[in-house]
């Protein structure tokens, strides 16, 4: 597009957003992103069932975070703050840092060691991020960073942070915006919740606006060894290879119930090798390629398809790929098997193609 055309979420929402004219709108032109028709999971679901895929992971630092960041950086910056600071899994460390170095201004990043992907890990230090490793877990991390934030002139910019929540919500009005109005479902990963919390806010102000006829059902899904809303309690050591949803104690744990109750939803769980499997299968049979923790969506609804929840039904559901498959370029590497080697001539080839 032309430099007047489209720059972000919030110039395309700003009458729907907490910003003025005083907001320096600091974007990297994030959301925007594609609701792709999935075929081979539409006729897996059922006979008038069409699922489609938020593609989260094309935002401009490859996850969902950018559209809280863009808003949270932007009034950070209004209200003159010359630090921000997250605790981070990943993804946030990632958006975070980007974000703060576009608007020239200080990030610190938290993170727990030894569990955060290496392409997330790598986008937080080449922005030019402070990154502290912690020998401790996520919320340990955010802990630390909610108590540092409070005491000293530092901005927090995790989901607990309101216009992180404002940015994200933008997704479920992309979504409204191109089916026309809000899907029958919607299927997604559920963390540190902020995000089921914010799509379930945008849906309801869509419908209040009257730009939505209706308002899906919610269906999160939280990994087996991280899945404290679903167990009611939380969980000290959480344990999943689907890292960005690896807490034990999410901060939106509140608002998310709340999403799942009015909606009348649901928060399930799925194993990691549930995940793996629908990892592959989105790669495979839809030619997308997302992180681990976006296929948490895509195995629950799996999940739900063979339990026949969707049986007899006549809907749209669309399920949340929230970061790039590229955030955890490990994770690929070791679900397939390595190049074979073979002599460089023209009947070997020939030969492994089955010609």
């Amino acid at each position: 597009m032309s430099e007047k055309g489209y720059r972000g979420i919030i110039q395309k929402y700003k009458k729907l957003l907490p910003v003025t004219d005083k907001t320096p709108v600091i974007t990297l032109n994030e959301g925007n992103t594609p609701l792709i028709y999935a075929g081979y999971l539409s006729k897996l679901a059922g006979k008038n069932i069409e699922v489609y895929l938020k593609y989260e992971g094309l935002n401009p630092t490859g996850s969902f975070k950018d559209r809280g960041m863009t808003l949270a950086i932007s009034k950070a910056c209004e209200e003159k703050s010359t630090a921000v600071m997250c605790a981070s899994t990943g993804n946030t460390s990632a958006s975070s840092a980007a974000y703060a170095a576009r608007a020239g201004i200080k990030c610190i990043v938290l993170i727990p060691s030894g569990a955060i992907a290496l392409g997330k890990l790598s986008q937080a230090l080449i922005h030019g991020a402070k990154v502290l490793a912690i020998k401790g877990n996520f919320d340990a991390a955010l802990d630390l960073a909610k108590e540092i934030t409070r005491r000293y002139p530092i901005k927090l910019v995790n989901s607990l942070n309101p216009y992180r929540i404002e940015g994200q919500k933008t997704a479920s009005f992309e979504i409204c915006d191109y089916l026309g109005e809000a899907p029958d479902f919607q299927v997604m990963p559920v963390g540190n919740a902020g995000n089921i919390t914010a799509y379930w806010k945008g849906y309801k102000e869509y419908k209040a606006l009257g730009l939505s006829g209706k308002l899906p059902v919610m269906l999160g899904f939280q990994a087996k060894g991280a899945a404290p809303i679903v167990r009611n309690k939380p969980v000290k050591d959480p344990q999943t290879l689907a890292t960005a949803i690896r807490i034990g104690n999410p901060a939106s744990w509140k608002t998310a119930i709340e999403a799942r109750d009015e909606s009348k939803g649901l928060i399930d769980l799925v194993s990691d090798a549930e995940i793996l499997q629908a990892y592959k299968i989105l790669a495979v049979k839809e030619g997308v390629f997302a992180e681990p923790a976006s296929a948490a969506s895509i195995a629950g609804l799996l999940k739900l398809i063979k339990k026949g929840y969707f049986k007899n039904k006549k809907c749209r559901i669309a399920c949340i790929l929230t970061g790039h498959g590229l955030k955890d370029p490990e994770r690929a590497i070791k679900s397939v098997k390595p190049p074979k080697l073979i002599r460089a001539n023209f009947k070997s080839i020939i030969k492994e193609i089955g010609y």
